[in-house]
């Protein structure tokens, strides 16, 4: 029905513009003559006016002709520019010339200046009528406005720019919109007009020009610049209480999806002044193609990208392991829709459990695991401790035995930078993690490596996703110390270097992943709230909580004793392994396992015993 009406609407403007081609090629005719002869009607001579008459329906069947194939019916005028234009430049060209040829062949006599005036005229009206359809809508987009105006400033006079005033205008989707001014800091275009919008000054004028023209949005439009630069500007930005808008980055502009509709607001991963971290995973990941490789947690942040940048690199098949049945749905449906072809397994199974754990091994024989399966939320596991130990050091073991008996390549193990010198039970579990992982190297042929690293943007539980909730509820934003701070990176920049990791394995080794600069986690709170269009601590309150139970100050990302080594990746290093008494430490291991069975109140002592850097706090609510 929908197509229908569609298609009944096309015909009819169709239809329309055909029956004002008609009218232009008689006026065309018509006016081609009385130009020649200053427009006196008793100066044409009657045998030119009998050659135009004589000619006239085989002037209109060809012209109407050649219009349609120069697709002067196809085109959507509303959209209508500089190619368009061309358009009806050729064709209107090539009718008159066709005119000339056959009114010569016929021996029809006009003057001969008739066919230049003739073409003339024809190529504006015939562009007249195409302009003045998107003249019209403008004016009654002007005059139908109701409401308040939404008055915005854009940053970047460049192609961007063109595109979004362009779409602003023309746009059915958009309404109370204006743009009022054009920032940009290139000297040569101060006082220039794209669209008849002024270059008003440099990023310094953005504060003032937002007060004088009273900007209610700024739009961000350069795509090609860093992220270090979109930081500096955002940081001048949020001083206003304009809402911010980023246009996505250079490929989808050099691609052609720009449009309004995919700006996007301003994120904090716009704020952490540096630019996303590449890597050509196609060069490396050549040790999976055609290999079974599984992902425990694999419904998880982490388990979900890995899954997403394994199956492009076309594994022999994909199984993914996950105790939550929605996450593990999730994930399954997004991969069957985006990846038809790939050979993939979702299988609902606790890593705590040996038989299950086994079975799985026995029957799809993986030769690659990522083990990202892990209890990680730290006040949660302050006051579980027993089942972060259960999940994760016990989870881990059991599918670092199953590895080994059945015979996988490599296994990777997805650490934390809580692991080192921790002050809660999550961040020792995942210590131990990595214990287990150094001590079986040594007993196996399965290559096992640990890589750690920090906070990722957005994860489940992380602390972007709490602030937006408390922010649109209408706040408090809780922080837990004013001077508290933490590295973070994007989930697909964690999941890339993790692959990439796996590559440089040989076993053995702790890969460190550079989070580049520490970010305080009270800039990001005011950041997020300006950037929301509020000011903090008078629209939105700030609440300092004090640290939670296990909670540091600060991470870090290594133990003194064990040093750095580079890889060919300056943001990948490897930590030296601290030597350790492995037959004590799987008695200790097996000793572990027994206790946290009998659900005692405090295991925390013996798995200090087990990693004497642990540190823990006092945590009366733990059980």
């Amino acid at each position: 029905m929908v197509k229908k009406i569609i298609d009944t609407k096309l015909t009819i403007r169709r239809v329309f513009l055909l029956l004002c081609d008609i009218a232009v090629i008689m006026c065309s005719s018509a006016l081609g003559l009385l130009l020649r002869f200053d427009l006196d009607v008793r100066k044409v001579d009657s045998i030119f006016i009998d050659s135009v008459w004589e000619y006239l329906p085989i002037n209109m069947v060809t012209t109407l002709i050649i219009f349609f194939l120069f697709k002067l019916y196809q085109s959507v005028w509303q959209f209508a520019g500089v190619f368009e234009m061309q358009n009806v430049f050729s064709a209107t060209i090539t009718a008159s010339m066709l005119q000339f040829v056959g009114m010569r062949l016929l021996d029809l006599r006009v003057p001969r200046s008739y066919y230049f005036l003739y073409a003339g005229v024809l190529f504006f009206l015939t562009l007249g009528t195409r302009f003045a359809y998107r003249f019209v809508r403008y004016l009654l987009r002007k005059h139908t406005k109701r409401g308040e105006i939404n008055r915005v400033m854009l940053i970047g006079a460049g192609n961007a720019a063109n595109v979004i005033i362009k779409e602003i205008r023309t746009s059915d989707h958009i309404h109370n919109t204006v743009v009022k001014c054009i920032i940009d800091d290139d000297p040569t275009k101060q006082g220039t007009y794209i669209q008849g919008v002024k270059v008003v000054g440099t990023r310094e004028n953005i504060i003032e020009c937002a007060n004088l023209y009273q900007i209610t949005e700024i739009i961000i439009a350069m795509p090609s610049v860093s992220r270090r630069e979109i930081s500096k500007i955002v940081d001048i930005c949020k001083e206003t209480t304009c809402e911010l808008k980023i246009l996505p980055g250079i490929y989808q502009f050099m691609t052609g999806e720009i449009s309004v509709s995919k700006l996007r607001n301003v994120e904090v991963e716009d704020l952490l002044g540096r630019d996303p971290i590449h890597v050509d995973l196609d060069s490396i990941m050549g040790y999976v193609k055609d290999k079974v490789v599984m992902v425990t947690g694999g419904g998880g942040s982490i388990g979900s990208e890995l899954c997403r940048q394994l199956a492009a690199h076309e594994p022999k098949q994909l199984i993914i392991v996950d105790i939550y049945e929605n996450n593990a749905y999730d994930i399954q449906q997004e991969l069957i829709k985006k990846f038809p072809e790939l050979n993939l397994v979702v299988l609902i199974a606790s890593v705590r459990n040996t038989a299950r754990i086994n079975y799985i091994f026995k029957k799809y024989r993986p030769q690659i695991v990522y083990h990202a399966a892990a209890h990680k939320h730290v006040p949660l596991m302050e006051d579980s401790p027993n089942e972060a130990i259960k999940n994760n050091v016990l989870g881990t073991w059991k599918t670092v035995q199953a590895s080994d008996l059945y015979g996988v390549e490599k296994f990777v193990l997805i650490s934390t930078d809580k692991a080192v010198n921790p002050t809660n039970i999550m961040g020792a579990s995942k210590r131990i993690c990595e214990m287990i992982i150094q001590t079986y190297n040594k007993r196996s042929k399965t290559e096992f490596v640990a890589v750690r690293f920090g906070n990722v943007l957005g994860s489940n539980g992380s602390v972007i996703p709490l602030f937006k909730k408390q922010i649109a509820s209408g706040g408090p934003v809780t922080v837990t110390h004013p001077d508290i701070i933490r590295y973070f990176m994007t989930i697909p920049e964690a999941v890339s270097l993790v692959l990439q990791a796996g590559a440089y394995a040989k076993g053995g080794e702790i890969f460190v992943l550079d989070m580049g600069e520490p970010v305080k986690i009270l800039d990001l709170a005011e950041n997020l709230i300006r950037l929301s269009g509020y000011k903090p601590y008078e629209d939105i309150a700030i609440e300092f909580t004090g640290l939670r139970p296990g909670e540091k100050l600060y991470e870090e990302l290594l133990m003194e004793e064990e040093g750095l080594q580079d890889t060919e990746n300056k943001l990948i290093h490897i930590g030296k392994p601290i030597e350790m008494d492995e037959d004590k430490f799987l008695r200790q291991l097996e000793d572990l396992k027994n206790v946290c069975m009998l659900e005692p109140e405090e295991i925390r002592g013996l798995v200090q015993e087990i990693v004497p850097t642990y540190r823990p706090k006092a945590n009366k609510n733990a059980g």
